[in-house]
């Protein structure tokens, strides 16, 4: 099966927080993306609500629920109780938990399976009991894989920070790309499936598809958000949803 996008909408709500007007609609922009072929959406509702509102969730729910059943919901975030109170409120199809502290302006480092396992162990268990998928954000170690394994995660979405910032740097981006290879195929062996995220473009995602061909899905925001300025929303995921086929 080809590699899915899900649309990361926090940049939208982001550009739309600087004022406080309705616009770009977070919903309008999600609707969007859906039709243009988006397998699903993302949203990371952080405590200070900076990107993503608390609000917005029920109303993307209902969005995806009427107007494109087979579409994904995905929700992000640190595995506090009030975090798993809105995933439990809003029934998303996955849940991807990140290791952040709530002052970081982004996710840029995933967990340390040893350190958290209880944590991750008694969450993963919660949250698949009332039928979600959990994917855990991960660094690119193949080392790492069996102990994410051991939580009774279903995915791990590989960190590709590093990978994206090799933008002007090819033999930079070889290594980081066989090492993200490495730790994908350590997955699959550990029984995992994976995703991806973060600095992903039309440009360096094709490689990382083909490389990694098992990879089940890709959560893109920042630099989709960026590519829609001049293709427009609907442009750009099809743009990406071309990158997800290696094209």
């Amino acid at each position: 099966m080809p590699c899915e996008l899900s649309v990361n909408l926090n940049a939208v709500a982001m550009l739309r927080n600087r004022r406080d007007l309705p616009w770009p609609s977070v919903e309008g922009f999600g609707r969007i993306a859906l039709a243009a072929g988006a397998h699903g959406l993302t949203v990371h509702p952080r405590p200070d609500q900076r990107h993503v509102r608390f609000s917005d969730l029920p109303v993307l729910r209902g969005l995806i629920d009427r107007e494109f059943p087979g579409a994904e919901f995905n929700i992000e975030g640190y595995p506090s109780e009030d975090f798993l109170q809105l995933v439990l409120a809003n029934r998303p199809e996955q849940v991807t938990l990140v290791p952040d502290d709530p002052s970081q302006p982004t996710s840029d480092h995933g967990w340390d399976f040893a350190a958290h396992a209880a944590l991750l162990r008694g969450v993963v268990a919660r949250l698949k009991g009332e039928g979600m998928r959990v994917s855990l954000f991960a660094d690119a170690d193949p080392a790492i894989m069996e102990r994410a394994a051991e939580t009774g995660c279903d995915r791990v979405e590989l960190y590709t920070g590093p990978y994206g910032g090799t933008h002007s740097d090819p033999l930079a981006a070889e290594a980081w790309l066989e090492r993200l290879g490495a730790t994908g195929d350590a997955a699959q062996a550990a029984g995992l499936g994976l995703n991806a995220g973060h600095d992903l473009t039309v440009a360096n995602l094709p490689p990382l598809v083909r490389r990694l061909p098992q990879l089940a899905e890709v959560s893109i925001g920042h630099g989709l958000t960026a590519d829609a300025l001049e293709h427009g929303m609907a442009g750009s995921v099809r743009r990406f949803v071309s990158a997800c086929r290696g094209d």
